[in-house]
């Protein structure tokens, strides 16, 4: 969807403030305590800690095969914006790193270094970012091979934990756990969608054009059921499963047809059957389970 420019300067300056603050959590919290986030970041922890290279440096280096392998699948607007939170995160790091540590305390570390990564990391992905590039190659394996993005994305960060255990001890893996149980608490506060699926209940009186462009501009199908209300007469449910990535581009196609829809989101727990079909057209929308 075409935004104006002041959504676009919107977008790109809450993706700056969750980069910041994600670099914050990282430089001030939880690297002086050695306990890792997940995906990409723990990774260049790791080899930051060990090499003593600037861990905004080796975080970039080591998502761009990610962003390049995601150009084609992701689209540019999704690949352009996690390029862009990635290269702010990167030179945020090196401004918070000759900072003083905030804390010394592990659960202080772990409590406040969780929490605002998460709400980083979460105003990323609502506005269209994305700060890990594990989280893209997990959307391709969904969409691709019918893999569960959250179970990919937890596979990953296990297996870092435990290179994290054997190298600095357990401890380091218990606590990088227990931050990650924390940052994605508050990145489901953050963004709303931030589930493994997210069911879209929409009341409008221009299902069509609506359906047509979520098909077009997702790749999801849409159920179409006639209900009546009561003060507004006759209008037309749609109802359709999407990602959690997809939430805030779903937000923007409902609101550029009609302003006055009734929209509910729900939590999906889990889906049975081929509900939701691949945005790759070259595959004949292979049909996928979230």
């Amino acid at each position: 969807m075409k935004k104006t420019k002041f959504e676009l300067f919107f977008d790109y300056l809450m993706l700056t403030a969750g980069a910041a603050l994600a670099a914050l959590a990282i430089e001030e919290f939880l690297a002086p305590c050695m306990i890792l986030d997940g995906g990409v970041i723990g990774i260049a922890m790791m080899i930051s800690n060990f090499s003593h290279m600037p861990l905004g440096v080796l975080t970039v280096v080591l998502n761009l095969p990610f962003i390049l392998i995601g150009y084609k699948k992701m689209g540019a607007q999704f690949i352009l914006k996690s390029g862009y939170a990635m290269v702010v995160f990167s030179a945020f790091t090196a401004v918070f790193e000759p900072l003083a540590n905030a804390t010394s305390e592990y659960l202080l570390a772990v409590s406040f270094g969780g929490l605002i990564l998460g709400f980083g990391v979460g105003l990323v992905i609502r506005y269209g970012g994305c700060l890990d590039g594990t989280e893209t190659v997990a959307i391709m394996l969904n969409r691709k091979y019918k893999m569960s993005v959250g179970k990919i994305v937890l596979a990953i960060n296990v297996l870092i934990y435990l290179a994290a255990g054997m190298l600095f001890g357990i401890d380091r893996a218990l606590y990088s756990l227990l931050t990650y149980a924390v940052t994605s608490r508050i990145i489901d506060f953050v963004e709303i969608g931030m589930e493994q699926a997210k069911a879209a209940m929409i009341i409008t009186s221009d299902a069509k054009e609506i359906s047509e462009k979520i098909y077009s501009h997702l790749g999801r199908t849409v159920t179409i059921m006639e209900g009546e209300g009561l003060v507004s007469g006759k209008k037309v449910v749609l109802y359709c499963v999407v990602t959690r990535f997809e939430i805030r581009e779903l937000r923007d196609i409902i609101s550029s047809v009609d302003t006055s829809a009734f929209v509910a989101i729900s939590d999906v727990s889990e889906i049975i059957g081929a509900h939701i079909k691949s945005r790759n057209k070259e595959n004949g929308d292979k049909e996928i389970i979230l």
